[in-house]
């Protein structure tokens, strides 16, 4: 009687390659694919197809991985519901800084609003949040295509810029877009220099990747400091209010 050898099989993808190396996510949270994470440009491209929900989910997960050493009740208070979060999933281009002007004039009511500042000093329209001090500067100089006589693009970012310098600026400048990292962003509200009355958007930089393939909330010293920039009672309210309403906007 002749016996039938069975062979195993790799687990394969549906265009017929073998299983793509996944990262390990956040505990309890979905994994990563490695195949997003694209060092050359820069990019973790698992954001383009993130909507509201998961972007949510995706918040949540990485200040309870890196937020350990708080309750849970300071935890459900840096929560960002979904309702929160504009879905930006139809952006069908490369979320690279080439395209972040255009970005933004895609979610706003009208592009040419961007090019104008609030009458009152330090009050910008737009907060750009990235993850470290190098990027800012780079982002600052990819939405320069905004700044206008008297309008300034501020930047808020510790990278060779003491905090009293921006305090200085904020105080003596218009500006309509303000980019900065999320610690010195709070220290600048918190001592009011940085006015939120006039703002309408926060967009996160949050698809940018280093070298090392992290991106702002990959890091505890970026993403701690990032959800409580996100869950201040100046923006939580304003997230689902129809009259002083701000976009969150993940880039």
């Amino acid at each position: 009687m002749s016996t039938e050898t069975k062979t195993r099989k790799r687990p394969t993808n549906e265009d017929g390659g073998s299983k793509r190396k996944r990262r390990k996510g956040p505990k309890g949270g979905a994994q990563e694919d490695e195949g997003d994470l694209d060092v050359e440009a820069g990019l973790n491209k698992a954001f383009e197809r993130m909507d509201s929900q998961l972007l949510a989910d995706h918040v949540a997960q990485r200040t309870n991985r890196f937020g350990t050493d708080l309750s849970s009740v300071e935890l459900a208070d840096l929560y960002i519901s979904a309702n929160a979060i504009k879905d930006s999933t139809t952006w069908e281009k490369a979320r690279t800084l080439e395209n972040l002007p255009e970005f933004l004039e895609a979610f706003v009511d009208k592009a040419e609003k961007l090019g104008e500042a609030p009458k009152k000093k330090g009050t910008p329209h737009t907060i750009i949040v990235a993850g470290a001090g190098l990027r800012a500067a780079n982002v600052v100089r990819a939405v320069r295509k905004f700044q206008k006589k008297g309008n300034a693009v501020a930047k808020l970012f510790a990278k060779h810029i003491k905090l009293e310098e921006a305090v200085t600026f904020l105080n003596s400048n218009r500006t309509g877009i303000a980019v900065g990292t999320p610690a010195r962003l709070i220290d600048l509200l918190e001592n009011g220099a940085l006015s939120v009355d006039s703002l309408k958007r926060i967009v996160i930089d949050a698809s940018h990747i280093d070298q090392k393939k992290r991106g702002v909330m990959d890091m505890r010293e970026t993403m701690l400091p990032l959800a409580k920039w996100l869950a201040r009672k100046e923006f939580k309210e304003r997230y689902t209010d129809e009259k002083s309403h701000i976009d969150l906007l993940f880039f």
